[in-house]
């Protein structure tokens, strides 16, 4: 798996909906003692904790995100394209087909068999994050993704 840094780097990442990002990602920071990684307009943003990592996504009319519900998981593989093929092949609903970004990551979407949304996400290139409009924050450590 090669490194993106408009990526997190951990493996498995809970990617959480509502209806503010910005007052959720300082509340989630102040409450919980997350670090903002990186903020992707007012809808996205990374936070750190440790070695993980969690998304927060805005939450779309309905109670629905791109990925179909309030809550997913995102999990980075290596081949992206394989892993489409063998959980289409034991009966996932696909919701969206591998796809390539400019933020570096070719990604799919799907549902499991009791409707838990997944997205699974290949590095395909390193992206500075600034290069498609994202905002690098510096953690309270010092360190910043251009470490």
């Amino acid at each position: 798996m090669i490194d993106n840094r408009s990526m997190p780097t951990s493996t498995v990442i809970p990617v959480l909906s509502y209806r503010d990002v910005e007052t959720a990602s300082h509340w989630l920071c102040e409450a919980f003692g997350f670090e903002i990684r990186l903020v992707i307009g007012n809808h996205r943003a990374q936070l750190g904790f440790g070695d993980g990592t969690v998304v927060v996504t805005e939450l779309k009319s309905g109670g629905l995100t791109g990925t179909g519900g309030p809550f997913a998981v995102m999990v980075r593989v290596e081949d992206v394209d394989g892993h489409h093929r063998r959980a289409a092949r034991h009966g996932a609903a696909i919701l969206s087909g591998p796809t390539s970004h400019p933020y570096g990551e070719r990604q799919y979407s799907c549902r499991d068999l009791d409707g838990h949304n997944w997205t699974f996400s290949q590095s395909i290139a390193d992206v500075v994050p600034e290069d498609w409009g994202g905002i690098v924050m510096e953690s309270s450590n010092g360190r910043d993704l251009e470490s």
